[in-house]
């Protein structure tokens, strides 16, 4: 059975001058496949919306972190979760860029990407009304709680986001 014909191309071109060298052919197929960062995702909205919640999260750390607090469980609670939170955000941050979600493709990342926003803005949101309620009026207290608040905001985005774009789009293709 035949599959149609297949056109192989070598480094010895009977085309003359104007062919293209064999490298050029084997990179241009290759496509986005040769390429060792998807540039494209830096400049996408879920890749800047992930840089401005790892950015929130670091201040938001680094802002009571700096300050001094004397509820040692409410602020260790807020600390803990804005750190696994920014890990896990340039986690999912590097499988996108380094595209390695292609090779690994027994994981359902869209869905270990929406649970993990979905746990993670829960417990954001828990940790930044506990160290809201205890800021006692201190500036640093308070400023990390208002970035805690807002890379929560920033995560109900990018779990809508993903939501939106996984889900629906799926069920909408199924029928047309």
């Amino acid at each position: 059975m035949s599959h149609g014909a297949r056109v192989i191309r070598t480094g010895v071109s009977s085309g003359g001058p104007g062919a293209p060298p064999a490298a050029t052919i084997a990179s241009s197929s290759a496509g986005s496949d040769a390429e060792l960062m998807d540039g494209a995702y830096f400049r996408s909205c879920a890749g800047m919306l992930k840089v401005a919640q790892m950015i929130s999260l670091l201040i938001g750390f680094i802002s009571v972190n700096n300050s001094s607090w004397t509820d040692y469980s409410a602020y260790s609670f807020f600390q803990i979760v804005t750190m696994c939170d920014l890990v896990m955000i340039l986690f999912f941050y590097v499988i996108h860029i380094f595209k390695i979600y292609r090779k690994l493709s027994c994981v359902s990342w869209p869905l270990a990407e929406f649970l993990h926003y979905l746990i993670g803005t829960i417990l954001l949101l828990i940790g930044s009304i506990v160290a809201a309620a205890k800021s006692y009026n201190l500036t640093g207290l308070v400023a990390g709680a208002t970035f805690g608040f807002l890379a929560t905001i920033l995560c109900i985005l990018s779990m809508w986001s993903s939501y939106k774009v996984s889900c629906i789009t799926q069920s909408t293709s199924k029928y047309h």
